[in-house]
């Protein structure tokens, strides 16, 4: 038995207990489809399906690992009533589906930051069989409150990742996936957060059919796989982007690395946030899917897998649908800013008239203004200007440069300056 699987009983197979846990989830929810997609497969001339895993009750796989650590944890203390967890995502709404279907008492910890989609999901999911309680600006902040919870009341803590019982919970993606396929794929392509998934879908396979080849997709601003495999152990990244919550994560788990550890570096692709976007414009336009930046990795990552994988049976899991459409205007913009179609900048306008008009006859037919903003006067005649401009054809922005520095405008491109970006636009 490999190494990576000692935190089990040596008697029992990983795959085993991933079918036994796959049977009981059958009393919660039915498995979630496993889809051709007809678009994706002509394009990158392969046999793409799209494990739906954004299908489920609460959108997310997280369920199956909070319903599999609460039914082992009271199979083991019957009387264990109270379960506590702290998330603001789709960890948050597992638990609270969970809580509900076992009759037990939940206790939500989450930031006061939370959008408040997320905290009335959780609610409705839990019904009165949970509490949510906001505190803490920080994620770690939430944390510490959640587990001083458990301490002084002696709840059971429901880790989203990183516990023995979660992983095995999400290896019944894994159990399903072949089942529906009738066989197992040639890869599979898996998104990673804390590594819970990864550890389960990989685990499973490794032991009934390890010629499946996998491939692992990290948001480019929280690379916590990339980063254990690099130090030889789980570290803390110094900073994350938050914004593919629910995967960008700070430190992957200790339990996952030891079973994701032979992991080649090489075989981990890290997703751009701004990529993400087009991919989930794109499933929602051309394929009605909708997905959060979470659930759109392993579908991103293909234009750099379309070598390997053509001719190959490939499954993609898709996870996480709980969009909040309060976030689409950010999302197309990301996107247009990658696709090169929206770019802003700081110019030197001169303080006189008629400068406004000669700027504005620089712009190409199908330039837009989208922002103009005075920012400053920089001095006695000029003034610092931030300018968002969208266009149809990226192109043009080449032409509408040489055009300001023809004019002699001083000007700087911004839309790629994460610090002044982060403040300006």
């Amino acid at each position: 038995m490999p190494t990576r699987l000692r935190h089990l009983d040596p008697m029992t197979r990983f795959s085993d207990a991933a079918r036994q846990t796959t049977a009981a989830l059958r009393a919660l929810f039915p498995e979630t489809p496993l889809q051709r997609n007809d678009h994706l497969s002509a394009r990158y001339d392969a046999e793409i399906w799209l494990k739906r895993e954004d299908l489920s009750p609460v959108r997310s796989y997280k369920l199956r690992g909070a319903f599999n650590a609460m039914r082992k944890v009271r199979a083991r203390q019957p009387d264990q009533r109270q379960f506590v967890c702290a998330s603001a995502g789709n960890h948050a709404q597992g638990v609270a589906f969970a809580c509900r279907h076992f009759g037990v008492q939940g206790v939500i910890f989450m930031p006061v930051t939370t959008p408040q989609q997320k905290i009335d999901k959780t609610r409705i999911f839990g019904g009165d069989q949970v509490r949510i309680e906001l505190t803490g600006d920080y994620f770690d902040q939430t944390l510490a409150a959640a587990q001083a919870f458990c301490a002084e009341k002696g709840a059971h803590f429901l880790s989203p990742f990183d516990d023995a019982d979660v992983i095995e919970g999400q290896a019944s993606v894994a159990v399903e996936m072949q089942d529906q396929l009738g066989r197992a794929p040639d890869m599979v392509v898996l998104p990673v957060g804390g590594g819970g998934l990864a550890s389960g879908v990989t685990g499973f396979f490794r032991q009934v059919a390890p010629q499946v080849a996998f491939r692992f997709v990290e948001p480019l601003g929280g690379a916590s796989l990339t980063a254990a495999l690099r130090g030889g152990a789980p570290v803390k990244l110094p900073r994350v982007n938050s914004f593919v919550d629910g995967a960008a994560v700070a430190r992957l788990g200790d339990r996952t690395f030891a079973m994701l550890d032979w992991v080649s570096p090489n075989h981990v692709h890290l997703a751009p946030e701004d990529r993400i976007c087009v991919t989930m414009l794109e499933m929602l336009n051309v394929e009605g899917i909708v997905l959060e930046p979470a659930g759109a990795l392993s579908v991103d990552v293909l234009p750099e897998l379309a070598e390997e994988i053509r001719g190959k049976t490939v499954v993609c899991v898709t996870s996480g649908g709980n969009f909040d459409f309060e976030r689409l205007p950010e999302v197309k913009e990301r996107a247009q800013r990658y696709s090169g179609l929206k770019k802003y900048f700081i110019l030197r306008m001169p303080q006189r008239p008629g400068a406004l008009r000669e700027f504005l006859n620089m712009l190409g037919p199908d330039d837009d203004i989208t922002r103009f903003e005075y920012l400053k006067k920089s001095a006695r005649n000029f003034g610092s200007v931030l300018i968002g401009i969208e266009t149809k054809d990226a192109n043009g922005f080449r032409d509408f440069t040489d055009r300001m520095d023809a004019a002699g405008l001083a000007f700087r491109d911004i839309t790629s300056d994460e610090a002044l970006s982060e403040f300006l636009i």
